[in-house]
């Protein structure tokens, strides 16, 4: 009777300790149970992370530009003064001033030579922006297939563990693999969302850049044809 009495009352204490050792294992934990492949996804991470912040402040200054820019640019054609033009638009240091001068170097040529010059700046400018956001692509779609490779990886390792053991095997054998298999995948998971959505944040970024140049564009061609007053 002793002795039930104690087998019924350890077997609380027993749970108890089983949830206080699994509720102490931390993401560090976690982390180093996936594997050597959580060190090429986080690697990723931080590659993403960088480009991310990097390319978010570029494209964030490239976006700037005066208000009183374009009618700073068509006083000083009206009036003659090219080279004030063109100075400003260096100045500026900005895609669209970068994009005006070529205009504005090309006055005096053929309609069609002037918007060739403007159009092969513009594409030199978008390019320029989208710099590293291969990184944040093949991240995107390569994250979760190293993951999935981690969880095949860690699947052979509990099936050899239990192959191993034959009848001897229990839960503990080839619990590594299982932890190999699920950390893994949900880390692959996870760095392949945020770099999807961060890819297509800047691309969404730069697209308003590029309207915003084309639109630039079309104002200057338009002034180029207006009546000198």
């Amino acid at each position: 009777m002793i002795l039930a009495d104690a087998a019924i009352n350890g077997a609380p204490a027993a749970a108890a300790a089983a949830s206080q050792a699994v509720t102490e294992l931390s993401l560090w934990d976690l982390c180093l149970k996936g594997g050597p492949l959580m060190i090429v996804l986080a690697a990723l991470s931080l590659v993403c992370i960088y480009v991310f912040v990097e390319r978010l402040i570029v494209i964030h200054n490239a976006d700037r530009l005066d208000d009183s820019f374009m009618k700073r640019i068509r006083d000083y054609i009206h009036e003659g003064e090219i080279e004030s033009a063109y100075n400003l638009c260096r100045k500026n240091n900005s895609p669209y001033g970068r994009l005006i001068a070529k205009g504005i170097s090309r006055i005096g040529r053929p309609v069609n030579d002037i918007m060739s010059a403007i159009e092969n700046t513009g594409n030199i400018e978008v390019a320029n922006l989208s710099k590293g956001f291969p990184w944040l692509a093949t991240t995107a779609a390569g994250a979760p297939m190293i993951g999935f490779l981690g969880t095949v990886i860690g699947m052979v390792q509990a099936f050899y563990s239990i192959a191993s053991q034959g009848n001897s095997a229990n839960i503990s054998t080839f619990s590594s693999g299982i932890y190999t298999a699920l950390v893994t995948t949900v880390a692959g998971l996870i760095v392949g969302v945020i770099a999807l959505f961060a890819y297509n944040y800047l691309v969404a970024r730069v697209n308003t850049v590029m309207n915003r140049m084309e639109a630039k564009t079309m104002e200057f061609m338009d002034l180029l044809n207006e009546p000198v007053l």
